[in-house]
């Protein structure tokens, strides 16, 4: 039989009758402003319920966008599935709307004469288990983000489309943003208007159990927990806070912001968050963040991460991260100098604050220089090419992730930023370091968070202007080159090298624990979750010449059933001598023996001291007086 098959009907009825070119986006202002209210009261099911209007600068075709590109996330990560029971109205008659053929982020509808204002009511279905996407509503945390809860018209630049929101919270909770309330009734706030992009920018954090403490005239940290007994920190504990934002502001000379809200949820049941906004942040923390303080330093590295990014990411941004909307796509080729550079920050933030001990942050620079030392991806894959994964992979799970590479420009740009550090202060006999590069990068005046775009060439001639060297050449090498080894200059000319050790430094251990995994990357090539679950396999390691590979179970260690301890008293009897492990893995329905040749025993990574008294990493890691 014949099939004939018509191609341009087809494309006809895909581009659609409502399908008008999306208008670009245009640095004028907005005729009008929107209003927006949503009603956050459902804490059973998780919905989000909005009204929104949008004044109407003309008859005709109109476009409806909702956020794509997130700031923050570098990816278009917008929940447009989440999206339900869009509903538009005009002079109280409905107006139909199509969803655009090619950008599903956008609906097209066709405004009569005579219309001033559109009246829009939809649902945003949060999700209600992890495998939806992040929970963001609890019966006793909501994270309200408002790009997940609105619309915006195309055609003007996000920061020109003037909006006035307001949220009706559930009775007798408390919430906290970086906007500033105009008016509130009862359990009604509205907030006092700001630009689309500003909102944005400004997510909440509300709960049933609430507290906020000021750590500077400026800024707060406010708190919101599972329980109330979470929200029993210390008065020791609450001054480290304090601590955090006086080396930082100390460190950087200036404040990009008016006031500043740390978004704190103390929580296991809320989805995991760090996301920095220019005057506030979204941090997520185990329940136990106060009340277990004394067992390790745990997720304590964030705040003083996301904190720096009011400086590095959000004031000062690579170039082809300041965009005039939504759905603009987000260049990300310079995610070293934002997420690297502050990567590097907040450790030494933390360590100035006593939020992390100093020996807390050299075993932390051991474990992150360890696990980037061993990727065999960087046989073929450089640096700058991971910028891309958080469009590539949205940070899903990885089968060979040493082979793959992940987001590396975080961790292997820490160490680069920690080379360019140790450098300076070799080139300049320690007169300068990277505390004189970031006050000269963030120069400018108080209280502004207006975006400033960077460049390489800005970056290595703000280094020349401390040190005149072939600084686009070094970064040129760690962020194109391909090397077998990590970057690890850096730690040794500020005083120290990566070794290994038969004893797990606390850090590794507690990393361990709060995964709740055994990690034996550094001898089997392995690590092992919950009921023997095989997480992830070096590759090349012992494990993997064995032919094990990840989502394998062990069942078995050498005859005897497996536990952990198990496991880890096999490698250390097998330490010298020419046995192997043997292992007996299920792997669906398939059950095998696994011999692993590895005799050399235990192998954790450690920072050793070279030579005596202060290096420049010692220097580096003291507190500013």
């Amino acid at each position: 039989m014949k099939v004939s098959v018509l191609f341009a009907p087809l494309a006809l009825v895909a581009t659609g009758a409502l399908a008008q070119p999306i208008p670009q986006a245009k640095d004028v202002p907005f005729p009008g402003t929107m209003t927006l209210d949503v009603d956050a009261t459902d804490t059973d099911q998780g919905i989000f319920r909005v009204r929104q209007t949008l004044p109407v600068p003309a008859a005709g075709p109109m476009v409806l966008l909702f956020p794509k590109w997130l700031p923050g996330t570098h990816a278009p990560r917008g929940q447009i599935e989440k999206l339900a029971g869009l509903l538009v109205k005009a002079n109280g008659k409905t107006l139909e709307w199509k969803r655009d053929a090619e950008d599903v982020f956008a609906f097209h509808i066709s405004v009569p004469e005579g219309v001033k204002q559109l009246d829009l009511s939809f649902q945003f279905l949060s999700a209600t288990e992890p495998d939806q996407g992040r929970v963001v509503i609890t019966p006793d945390i909501i994270n309200l983000q408002w790009q997940d809860v609105s619309l915006y018209p195309a055609g003007w630049y996000t920061r020109r489309i003037p909006v006035s929101a307001s949220v009706t919270w559930p009775t007798g909770w408390k919430a906290a943003t970086a906007l500033r309330a105009a008016s509130v009734s009862g359990n009604i706030v509205r907030y006092q208007p700001v630009d689309y992009e500003t909102l944005v920018d400004s997510p909440v954090f509300a709960g049933r159990h609430f507290r906020a403490e000021p750590l500077a005239p400026n800024v707060t940290l406010n708190m919101v927990a599972d329980a109330a007994k979470y929200l029993a920190a210390t008065p020791a504990q609450i001054e480290a806070h304090k601590k955090l934002v006086d080396q930082a502001i100390k460190l950087f000379g200036m404040t990009p912001y008016d006031h500043y809200d740390f978004l704190l949820a103390l929580t296991d049941q809320l989805g995991g968050i760090g996301l920095e906004h220019h005057r506030s942040s979204e941090n997520s923390v185990n329940p136990e963040y106060f009340t277990d303080w004394n067992s390790g330093p745990g997720r304590r590295n964030l705040l003083p991460h996301e904190f720096s990014h009011a400086w590095i990411g959000k004031y000062r941004r690579p170039a082809g991260q300041i965009v005039p909307d939504f759905r603009t796509p987000l260049v990300n080729d310079l995610l070293w100098a934002y997420e690297g550079q502050d990567q590097f920050w907040g450790y030494v933030l933390g360590a100035r604050s006593g939020l992390f001990s100093k020996q807390e942050t050299l075993d932390a620079l051991a474990s992150i220089a360890a696990a980037q030392d061993v990727r065999r991806a960087r046989d073929w894959r450089d640096v700058e090419d991971t910028t891309r994964d958080p469009i590539i992979t949205a940070r899903r799970p990885k089968g060979w992730v040493s082979y793959q590479r992940s987001e590396d420009y975080y961790n292997e740009g820490l160490l680069i930023w920690l080379e360019i550090d140790a450098t300076l202060r070799a080139r300049t006999k320690g007169e300068k370091g990277m505390d004189d590069f970031v006050r000269l990068y963030t120069a400018g005046p108080n209280g502004t968070w207006e975006a400033r775009g960077a460049t390489v060439e800005e970056i290595a001639d703000t280094l020349n202007r401390l040190s005149a060297y072939d600084w686009t050449g070094l970064l040129r090498d760690r962020l194109n080159g391909k090397s077998p080894n990590a970057p690890l200059s850096g730690l040794t000319l500020g005083g120290y090298r990566l070794v290994y050790t038969r004893e797990a430094t606390p850090f590794f251990r507690d990393a361990e624990k709060r995964s709740n995994e055994a990690n034996l990357t550094y001898s089997l090539g392995l690590t092992v979750g919950k009921n023997g679950h095989v997480n992830t396999i070096l590759w090349d390691g012992p494990a993997f010449k064995a032919g094990l590979t990840t989502a394998a179970e062990i069942i078995a260690v050498n005859g005897r059933a497996f536990t952990d301890e198990i496991l880890r008293d096999a490698i250390g009897d097998a330490e010298g001598g020419k046995e192997p492990i043997r292992l007996i893995v299920k792997s669906g329905k398939r059950v095998r023996e696994i011999a692993i040749t590895w005799n050399g025993g235990h192998r954790f990574p450690r920072l050793e001291k070279i030579g005596t008294g202060d290096g420049s990493l010692d220097r580096l890691l003291m507190p500013i007086n």
